[in-house]
């Protein structure tokens, strides 16, 4: 009778045999992550980040919590980089027994002529089973291919350069930054189409840094902006326009009472406490809130600063409270 004995890896040991792994807890933060994945992210430091802060989960959908993923079915998962390549990957999912880890295996699949390019790739950088290190071999050894590769290289050049002098996501929590909320407010004065500005501020975040440090503030981040996308329909837009400052436009929403639910159902989201490696994490958030129909000729610009008046008036009320200006 066999009897599966239990065996230790060493990250090193996962690091060669796996180079594109992360080994994430079951609060979804990143423990550790194999050479040629940190190469991906241009080497940022992504152990003690939020997995869905660095991936978007793509299949399956509706899924944000990492222990969701490691329950799926499937043990497959289809995700996209948060850059502004967006590069698609697959991932092996795997429960790591006694760790309260998951192993999330990655691969580029289809994408891994482009991603070579990309991110400067090397042989090393992939497993030595991996059999598209062979594929690639083969296609390098034709001059036609050749061609196209240094064609393709001058290409994603030019489009990496554009992407990042035109980048409109904030790094740290996927979501919009102030240059595509400036961008979106334009747009909504063309279309004059009524919409409302909804200015947060975190409570108490500081404290979360000062206590926990910066891991545990991005990671508080990082849930905000979960929060606030899920509280929110798919037409309105989220950002990040400071450190633990969001605005949302929401859309066609100009009516008192529905912004005052909204405000209100934000604030309790929020408050629930936020798990970063096993301890407790607590903000709350003060709202200044806005509306187009409040103005004669809606300015983006008054509009903000009305907004963010709004918001210090919430504060100055004990905090954890919302402000509907010229209500």
């Amino acid at each position: 009778m066999n009897i599966e004995r239990p065996i230790s890896l060493t990250y090193g040991a996962l690091d060669h045999v796996l180079p594109m792994h992360m080994m994430i807890d079951s609060n979804g933060i990143v423990q550790h992550a194999g050479p040629t994945i940190q190469k991906v992210f241009s080497n940022r430091k992504i152990v003690g980040r939020n997995v869905f802060g660095l991936l978007e989960l793509r299949r399956p959908r509706n899924i944000t919590r990492i222990e969701d993923v490691a329950k799926i079915d499937a043990k497959r998962v289809q995700l996209r980089t948060r850059d502004s390549f967006h590069t698609p990957l697959t991932g092996a999912v795997a429960l790591m027994p006694g760790l309260d880890y998951v192993l999330l295996n990655l691969s580029f699949g289809y994408s891994i002529a482009e991603a070579v390019v990309r991110y400067e790739l090397a042989g090393s950088d992939f497993a030595p089973t991996d059999l598209a290190v062979e594929m690639l071999y083969l296609v390098e050894a034709k001059s036609a291919a050749m061609d196209i590769a240094s064609q393709l290289a001058h290409r994603l050049q030019d489009e990496k350069e554009m992407a990042q002098s035109q980048a409109l996501t904030d790094g740290l929590t996927g979501l919009a930054n102030r240059r595509a909320l400036d961008v979106r407010l334009d747009r909504q004065l063309l279309r004059k189409m009524p919409f409302s500005l909804m200015h947060l501020d975190l409570d108490f975040f500081k404290s979360v840094n000062d206590t926990y440090g910066h891991a545990a503030g991005d990671a508080v981040l990082e849930a905000v902006a979960q929060i606030l996308c899920d509280e929110t329909r798919r037409d309105d837009l989220v950002a990040r326009v400071g450190g633990d400052e969001f605005v949302i436009v929401l859309d066609d929403q100009v009516d008192p009472t529905v912004l005052e639910q909204i405000a209100a159902r934000l604030i309790k989201c929020i408050e629930a406490p936020i798990v970063f490696q096993g301890r407790e994490c607590k903000v709350s958030a003060s709202i200044g809130v806005v509306s187009s129909t409040s103005y004669t000729s809606p300015d983006p610009a008054l509009m903000a600063d009305d907004a963010d008046k709004a918001l210090y008036a919430s504060k100055h009320a004990g905090r954890a409270a919302y402000t509907i200006a010229g209500s």
